[in-house]
């Protein structure tokens, strides 16, 4: 789906053209993917056409290029399955599992040593290409292609923030009538990816932090889904958020968490929101089962394939993504100011110095420039500077092969405070156990398992 998202949006901009390099190790989908850019050349609203061609091979994909994109599953959804599901087996319940959880190290675990391949490719046939990652989890994998690269000019990209500021106009729109678009918001933004927060946010010289009190009071107090139309969404799509958690987090801390329900509660205490099916349901958010996203899955391969065929129009239409934006922006023919994740160099001043953060950057010609945050409160650094930690020692043990220090970073995970011990060790024996297909290339799982259950 991203691969169709991002040709579309790149038709509707003027004044670009080129060759796409499309390359997956499932060839077919690539190839579906090189016909639908053919329709897409044809249609009369795209006012820039591109030359889709397909690759076998990463490296001759990759010479030449001015922008390498990517965006993968680690493994597949059964292997997810194992993410999601085999901790609810120990009272841990997981909204999403794929950032941060036990569900989040396990995927690491899963991509990190593709992403160090990444990182050697790209630095010996395009070394001076922009790399914009999509891929979960978001925080690692771009600190790895820097571990990797030093002089890698790379950052991730996440549209969590985006709905938040859809949110900002939802408020604005009941409030005070007034109908504004992201472009006409001014936010700080600070924090980790799926864990950002914002402490300022202006519509001119309207504070819309200060409305929210009174939005929450008049239209909130069940819920409220800024996208679509069903403001009770939660209540049947899966994806669906009904901010609770979001305005929770508000009154706990003073400022905005700036990403979807689904995400935040895994970054906080089990027993906060995560603690039983009751408790997510009371704060009006969803465990998305990887059932739901199997069957997603197999829908939007449908529509490839019926894309791709020609037996199904393929509608030329912006979306609310800010990746060909960013592009444009890196060209020189436009400025930006948007949120990605980058390597902290003192924006965000309680964590480490290279940490990957998530702060607002100013994109132009052939740059990306930080911009200081203001100091986040201190229980916000707290959960921060934790999960920052736990993450850079889950990087350092899987390229180390340090199966204790991997361990010592799942037990860190807010989601795993509760655990025994004992039970610790047997869910992360387990959960490697199980995705073992996408683990065995790396890892020694017998000295693994060793190692683990001689943890003290």
């Amino acid at each position: 789906m991203w691969a169709r998202v991002f040709m579309s949006d790149l038709a509707l901009k003027e004044g670009l053209g080129g060759e796409i390099a499309l390359y997956d190790i499932d060839v077919e989908s690539a190839k579906r993917n090189q016909l639908i850019g053919g329709y897409i050349n044809k249609n009369p609203k795209a006012l820039s056409k591109f030359d889709y061609k397909v690759y076998e091979n990463i490296e001759n994909a990759l010479i030449g290029s001015d922008f390498v994109i990517i965006s993968i599953l680690p493994g597949t959804f059964e292997e997810m399955r194992s993410d999601v599901h085999e901790p609810e087996k120990y009272g841990i319940y997981q909204s999403v599992g794929d950032t941060a959880g036990p569900g989040g190290i396990l995927r690491a675990m899963r991509t990190v040593p593709i992403y160090i391949d990444f990182a050697k490719k790209i630095k010996e046939y395009a070394s001076d290409a922009w790399v914009i990652n999509l891929t979960n989890p978001m925080t690692i994998l771009t600190k790895t292609l820097y571990e990797e690269f030093k002089e890698i000019k790379a950052f991730g990209c996440c549209h969590e923030v985006l709905h938040t500021l859809k949110l900002f106009s939802v408020i604005l729109k009941k409030l005070k009538n007034i109908d504004a678009e992201k472009e006409d918001l001014s936010v700080d933004v600070a924090g980790l990816n799926h864990f950002t927060w914002i402490d300022k946010a202006y519509y001119k010289d309207i504070d819309i932090l200060k409305l929210i009190p009174e939005f929450e009071e008049k239209y909130a107090k069940d819920g409220y889904y800024e996208e679509g139309n069903d403001p009770f969404a939660f209540k049947y799509d899966p994806f669906a958020y009904g901010n609770t958690v979001k305005f929770d987090l508000m009154h706990k801390y003073g400022i905005l968490p700036a990403a979807g329900d689904r995400h935040l509660a895994e970054f906080c205490p089990n027993d906060w929101y995560l603690k039983d099916k009751e408790t997510v349901k009371k704060y009006h958010f969803n465990l998305t089962t990887v059932d739901y996203r199997i069957e997603d899955q197999k829908k939007k391969i449908e529509d490839t394939i019926l894309y791709s065929t020609g037996k199904k129009e393929f509608v030329l239409e912006k979306s609310a993504e800010e990746l060909v934006d960013m592009i444009l922006a890196l060209l020189g023919m436009k400025k930006l100011i948007t949120n990605v994740n980058y390597p902290n160099h003192g924006q965000i001043e309680a964590l480490g110095y290279n940490d990957i953060v998530e702060t607002n950057c100013v994109f132009s010609a052939n740059m990306v420039n930080p911009l200081l945050t203001n100091k986040l409160p201190d229980g916000v650094n707290e959960l921060l500077i934790k999960q920052s930690n736990s993450l850079n020692n889950c990087y350092k043990g899987i390229k180390e092969k340090d199966y204790k220090l991997i361990f010592k970073s799942f037990l860190n995970q807010q989601l795993c405070k509760n655990l025994k011990l004992d039970d610790a060790k047997e869910l992360f024996i387990n959960m490697c156990e199980n995705t073992k297909k996408y683990l065995e290339p790396y890892y020694d799982l017998n000295k693994l398992k060793e190692e683990i259950r001689s943890y003290r």
